[in-house]
């Protein structure tokens, strides 16, 4: 089997989001937690390629899309676009329920099973900024999904290869990311990539590069 190694094209689009939702379970499908397919993707896939392409790679094969890495080089500089280019479309379509008086500030939940709720509360509501000090080093962060057939065959090397090369000439100092506590998998890769853990906490982990160092 030929696996491609390739910058982003418009069309890979589609195929990308189907392995984001293929893989948001902590590497586990996640199809069957979420009505509506397109929210995870529509937060941690879609908008990287918008707003700076040169910073996904995608992992094809003769049946599509298997894989991919998506990036920003400056965290805040993608949270002010978020705000003004993305998000805004994206609460028009998802609003958020007003909640009754006596709850807090959070969207009901509609009992369904799924966790789309927790994907609008984010679109409106996506959280604080890095710290300075954790964003001052190490600026850029990424998202890699892999589907269960491109496991194994050194895809996510060779993803992480094309990224770390695209955001060192740039001239990027560092890149962070966040693994979370059910996927110990992804956790042992980023190590031996060289990775270092900044970060431990209830979620999972905070991990970074420092990119001014070669590794490995």
């Amino acid at each position: 089997m030929s696996i491609d190694i390739r910058p982003f094209q418009p069309y890979d689009l589609p195929g990308m989001y189907r392995v984001c939702l293929r893989t948001g379970d902590s590497g586990r499908d996640a199809t069957g937690l979420y009505g509506d397919p397109d929210l995870l993707p529509h937060i941690y896939a879609g908008p990287y390629p918008a707003a700076d392409p040169g910073l996904t790679f995608v992992a094809a094969d003769a049946s599509g899309v298997l894989g991919y890495v998506v990036a920003t080089a400056d965290s805040h500089a993608f949270d002010g676009w978020l705000e003004e280019h993305w998000w805004p479309e994206l609460r028009l379509r998802y609003p958020l329920p007003p909640p009754p008086l006596s709850a807090p500030l959070s969207t009901p939940d509609p009992g369904d099973g799924t966790k789309d709720r927790q994907c609008v509360e984010h679109i409106h509501r996506p959280g604080p900024p890095e710290p300075k000090a954790l964003y001052e080093r190490y600026p850029a962060h990424l998202h890699i999904d892999i589907l269960p057939r491109g496991q194994g065959a050194g895809l996510g090397r060779r993803l992480m290869d094309a990224l770390l090369t695209a955001l060192r000439e740039r001239g990027v100092p560092g890149l962070h990311l966040g693994v979370g506590a059910g996927n110990p998998g992804a956790h042992a890769f980023y190590l031996r990539l060289g990775f270092t853990e900044a970060e431990r906490q209830e979620w999972g982990s905070v991990m970074v590069m420092d990119l001014t160092r070669r590794v490995g």
